[in-house]
């Protein structure tokens, strides 16, 4: 039975235990679902060609010999198999492909299969979130076919482009533009022509990237701005109801002496981003739309695990897409610091309040990935809602990993893609570290810290600006989402620091270690600019100290 015919058969009490009834569960129940799944999840994945290629011979009978005998993994374990597509490898039959970015100008892509069973739970997952995004209280919810979704997804082979297709098998509401022309329209072709019908038939539900919301909510506040002609359009040939309703708006704005906001011409039903760095954007936009978004995590490997709820408290984890396992932060920074360490994960069951954690997936239903460290970080902020009547974790999502620089939910950026830059655009670069770091506006942007060659004669001719352009040159080349991030927000994420020849040894010296190349601690990129003043022998730096 579709979702909508359920909305006329069954109760909103029914409605809401068959899709929310996980955030009361026990926390001896939700284990007894992630055991069970994961039992079954074990016979499929461990007698499949993928399997045994990471088992080596060896085969677990029991969780616990599971979680002893296959170590954990990242993608470069699968990417011979799934790259390729060897369907009959895999531990289920594939419905579908979906890929994401890698790791830009070394992998460019990852690809993920889907089976039957996987898609199955992630609709069921998918309308729980729909549910609880409309919610303003347990068991309220506000759902109807009459409803209209703006578009503000990546399509197919993207993830996310499952969504309209997923919500369609369920029900019938309205997404603008329709999917079908949506594919085939650039984004800002998409925000226009999204705009233009919202306008005539109104917006109930809003999803996308963070980052992308706040563009596309940025460009739809222009709506009054002279600089926006093709926005201007979109005034034409409106309903009656948004005729008064922007009358209203503009009423307002000008007693208000502000700007059109969209919640002045809008009113969400459902408001749910997802990607990284959401938190820099979440104020903006509730503040744009007059509702504060709902957080859900999804990915192209893990599909989609969980969301938050009316308390915008932190996410809570479905039991049943795939089995969860925590490193502890004590033990991801111990494997940093020795990449052949192998780090001791903790279950679901064993999170503590406060405490950091890098998760670890593996996905059910014939799923391909088993102990998979997909790069994702989360801080648990409790155990047990009063508000949600429940007495199971919830979380937050921080960031990635530090050994990956994600922007915006735009980009990938490791230390192999920076080496490549830098290798390619032939700078005379020495010495580098970069770090996530965040502008006075809480806008995130990747910052590289430059030494350059000592005794080259063209360093003196090298400015900040020069290095900028080059390596922004050679980063767009290798990661077209790096591109896009430019291009489509407007944004450019990268800042060079160039610090004197030497400041890295003098680093070295005074403090007996070198530093990380990737997202080192706030304290060591301050030690790093004190030795760019002066060494660790308090010898002044000279001119000569530059080239």
């Amino acid at each position: 039975m579709r979702f909508q015919e359920k909305l006329h058969e069954y109760s909103k009490e029914e409605i809401w235990e068959e899709y929310c009834g996980f955030l009361t569960l026990s926390t001896e129940e939700f284990m007894a679902i992630q055991k069970r799944l994961l039992t079954e999840q074990m016979e499929l994945w461990c007698n499949s060609a993928l399997g045994q290629s990471i088992l080596k011979g060896k085969v677990p009978t029991t969780i616990e010999e599971f979680r002893t005998m296959v170590p954990l993994t990242t993608y470069e374990d699968y990417a011979p198999i799934l790259l390729s597509k060897q369907t009959k490898a895999l531990p289920g039959e594939p419905v579908l492909w979906v890929q994401t970015s890698w790791e830009g100008g070394v992998h460019p892509i990852k690809v993920a299969p889907y089976t039957k069973g996987i898609l199955d739970t992630f609709q069921h997952n998918v309308m729980s979130c729909l549910v609880l995004a409309t919610s303003r209280k347990k068991g309220d919810f506000d759902i109807s076919v009459t409803d209209h979704m703006l578009y503000a997804l990546a399509p197919l082979p993207y993830v996310t482009g499952l969504l309209p297709l997923l919500c369609r098998e369920e029900i019938d509401f309205e997404f603008l533009p329709s999917v079908k022309d949506a594919v085939n329209m650039s984004f800002k072709e998409r925000n226009i022509q999204g705009f233009k019908l919202g306008v005539k038939k109104g917006i109930e539900y809003f999803f996308g990237l963070g980052s992308v919301l706040y563009y596309v909510s940025q460009s739809l506040s222009s709506i009054n701005s002279n600089r926006s002609k093709s926005l201007g359009e979109l005034l034409r040939s409106v309903s009656p109801t948004m005729i008064f309703r922007m009358a209203k708006a503009k009423r307002v704005c000008r007693k208000e002496n502000r700007e059109l906001l969209p919640k002045d011409l809008f009113k969400l039903k459902s408001f749910m981003c997802a990607g990284t760095d959401n938190r820099c954007y979440k104020a903006d936009l509730e503040h744009m739309w007059g509702v504060a978004p709902m957080e859900l995590f999804a990915g192209t490997e893990p599909t989609c695990i969980g969301c938050e709820t009316w308390s915008r408290e932190g996410v809570y984890f479905f039991p049943d897409a795939c089995f969860y396992e925590f490193i502890p932060e004590d033990e991801m920074n111990r494997n940093m610091e020795d990449p052949n360490y192998q780090p001791r994960t903790i279950l679901w069951d064993e999170v503590v309040p406060g405490g950091i954690y890098e998760i670890v997936l593996t996905v059910f239903k014939g799923g391909a990935f088993a102990r998979y460290r997909v790069g994702d970080v989360f801080r648990c902020t409790g155990i047990g809602s009063t508000l949600e009547n429940n007495t199971i974790p919830r979380f937050q999502y921080i960031d990635r990993v530090p050994q990956i620089i994600d922007i915006a939910g735009f980009t990938r950026i490791t230390e192999k893609s920076i080496n490549q830059a830098v290798e390619l655009s032939r700078l005379p670069i020495e010495n580098w570290t970069a770090k996530k770091e965040f502008s006075e506006n809480n806008r995130p942007y990747l910052h590289l810290y430059v030494e350059l060659q000592r005794n080259n004669l063209i360093n003196s001719a090298i400015s900040t600006r020069i290095l900028q352009d080059q390596l922004g040159i050679y980063f767009r080349y290798l990661d077209q989402d790096y591109e896009d991030l430019k291009k489509i927000l407007g944004v450019d994420p990268l800042k060079i620091t160039m610090l004197k020849c030497g400041t890295f040894a003098a680093y070295h010296r005074k403090f007996g270690t070198t530093i990380r190349k990737m997202n080192p601690e706030s304290c060591e990129i301050n030690d790093l600019l004190t030795c760019h003043q002066i060494d660790s022998l308090e010898r002044r730096w000279t001119v000569d100290d530059w080239i």
